[in-house]
C-alpha cells in the first residue's frame, strides 16, 4: 500500500485515498471485516488522528464497533455528544472544538476536534464513522467532503 499521509488533506489526496479504499475492500463484503480494515486505513493514512472507528446503531443507541486508538465509550444515546447528534440528525458533524459542543462526551481527554459521518444505507442508519483529533480545528470542509466520499465507498462495498 502507498504510504500517503498528507499534511493537508485536499481533494486530490482524497481521490487517492478513495482508490486505495476501493482496492482494500474490493474482495470482501463482511461488515465487521471491512469496518476493521477501514478504521485501520483511516487511522494510518490520515495525520493527526487519535481515534478512528465506528459506533453501530443498536435499537436507537450507538454501540462501539471496530476502531483504532485509545479505549472508548461503549454506548452513546442518540442525541448525546457529537456521535449522538450525527445519529439523531443523520447529518455530518464537523466540530472544531469539542469542549464547546453542548453535551460533548469526553471518552479521551486528548481529543479536541471531531468529525462524525452518519452511515445510512437504504434509508436505514447503520451507525456513524467517528474521527477524533488532538488538534483544534483539524477537519476542514475538504476533509468532510473526502471522508463522506470514503464512507460512501465503504457502504457501497459492504453488506450492512
Amino acid at each position: 500500500m502507498i504510504d500517503l499521509k498528507p499534511a493537508t488533506t485536499g481533494l486530490d489526496s482524497y481521490t487517492m485515498l478513495c482508490a486505495q479504499l476501493e482496492s482494500l475492500l474490493a474482495d470482501e463484503r463482511d461488515f465487521i471485516a471491512n469496518a476493521a480494515q477501514f478504521s485501520a486505513f483511516m487511522f494510518n493514512q490520515l495525520e493527526n488522528l487519535n481515534w478512528a472507528g465506528f459506533y453501530l446503531n443498536r435499537n436507537e443507541e450507538l454501540v462501539l464497533g471496530p476502531f483504532q486508538g485509545q479505549i472508548a465509550c461503549v454506548r452513546i444515546p442518540f442525541g448525546r455528544g457529537v456521535c449522538g447528534a450525527a445519529a439523531a440528525t443523520r447529518q455530518t458533524q464537523r466540530v472544531e472544538d469539542v469542549h464547546e459542543f453542548p453535551g460533548h462526551i469526553a471518552c479521551d481527554s486528548a481529543s479536541n476536534s471531531e468529525l462524525v459521518v452518519p452511515l445510512v444505507k437504504d434509508g436505514r442508519l447503520i451507525g456513524v464513522l467517528d474521527l477524533d483529533s488532538p488538534l483544534l480545528a483539524r477537519f476542514t470542509p475538504q476533509d468532510q467532503a473526502g471522508i463522506e466520499l470514503l464512507a460512501a465507498i465503504f457502504l457501497r462495498l459492504t453488506e450492512c
